[in-house]
């Protein structure tokens, strides 16, 4: 079960980080790799919104943030 489990999530950030134009991780230890996910997230994330409000509806909730 733990096996399984462990190849869907690893098949998960590898179609992500495949999806945004990178096979392997840049950089070396841990915290570095965890980092470099995060981005690699935050920007799948991001075009995502984009995709489904548009650009103009995103900057104008950024905005409204004040990010």
């Amino acid at each position: 079960m733990t096996r399984s489990r462990r190849e869907v999530s690893q098949l998960l950030f590898g179609t992500l980080k495949h999806w945004m134009g990178s096979t392997h991780f840049l950089t070396k230890r841990l915290a570095h790799v965890g980092t470099e996910m995060s981005l690699h997230v935050l920007a799948y994330n991001l075009r995502r919104v984009i995709a489904i409000l548009g650009i103009r509806k995103t900057m104008e909730a950024v905005r409204q943030v004040g990010a």
